[in-house]
């Protein structure tokens, strides 16, 4: 199936769009993606042997400094 994802497709509803929009830019300032995060922050969570918080990217107000 040309069309098949390799992992089953989440959805997360109630996530306004400027929210998600703002996530998007923050993950990619990180040099990673939303799906990344979003499974650190599950494992970290759910209290998964060794997983941790999910780094947060400097603030424009932290990078001027």
């Amino acid at each position: 199936m040309a069309n098949a994802h390799k992992h089953r497709q989440r959805v997360i509803r109630g996530a306004p769009d400027d929210l998600w929009d703002d996530l998007d830019t923050a993950t990619k300032t990180a040099g990673t993606d939303r799906s990344a995060v979003t499974r650190q922050f599950w494992e970290w969570y759910v209290q998964r042997p060794g997983a941790n918080l999910p780094e947060c990217p400097a603030s424009s107000e932290e990078s001027a400094e």
